[in-house]
């Protein structure tokens, strides 16, 4: 397993879904998962550190977790079968460490909120040529982040993706 991090959010116009795109810490490689607009929306909020009036599902988990005493030491992408991605939360409480099956979308939600380390099997990251290089990419994360943004200009960020915002790729 290599850990790795978010790099990115793209919208994939051939399907019309939200993309994340994860990095390997010490390396290039990436792996790409289609996520739901939702799930896209919450890791954008955690990405900027938008504060809502009220939690989301996945404040909700972090709360939840911290609240009974627990800890998510790391989440897992295990796997890939038929396009659909699989992940597990590895949660330390006071029975001891639990695996949880989650979606990766949810997982990676609540692994930003709880600043926990992501990972991914080696088989499943692959070299992709990211459009634009790193200087651009780090250009992009910093022109859409800061504590700033609004609501209507998250929605507009998500709205104005494109293609190219997370490189070249197929499922």
């Amino acid at each position: 397993m290599m850990e790795v991090k978010v790099a990115r959010l793209g919208l994939d116009s051939a399907t019309n879904s939200y993309v994340v795109i994860l990095r390997e810490k010490a390396g290039t490689r990436v792996l790409p998962i289609w996520i739901g607009k939702p799930e896209a929306e919450s890791i954008l909020i955690q990405m900027n550190r938008l504060k809502r009036e009220r939690p989301l599902t996945h404040d909700l988990c972090k709360t939840l977790i911290t609240g009974l005493g627990g800890t998510l030491r790391r989440v897992n992408i295990t796997r890939v079968e038929k396009n659909t991605y699989f992940a597990e939360m590895q949660l330390e409480g006071a029975k001891g460490l639990v695996a949880v099956d989650a979606r990766p979308s949810d997982s990676i939600a609540i692994a930003l909120r709880l600043e926990a380390p992501i990972f991914a099997p080696d088989e499943l990251l692959t070299d992709i040529d990211m459009d634009g290089g790193e200087e651009e990419l780090e250009a992009r994360e910093s022109a859409s982040g800061g504590d700033e943004l609004t609501a209507e200009q998250l929605q507009a960020y998500l709205e104005n993706l494109r293609p190219e915002d997370f490189g070249k790729f197929t499922p």
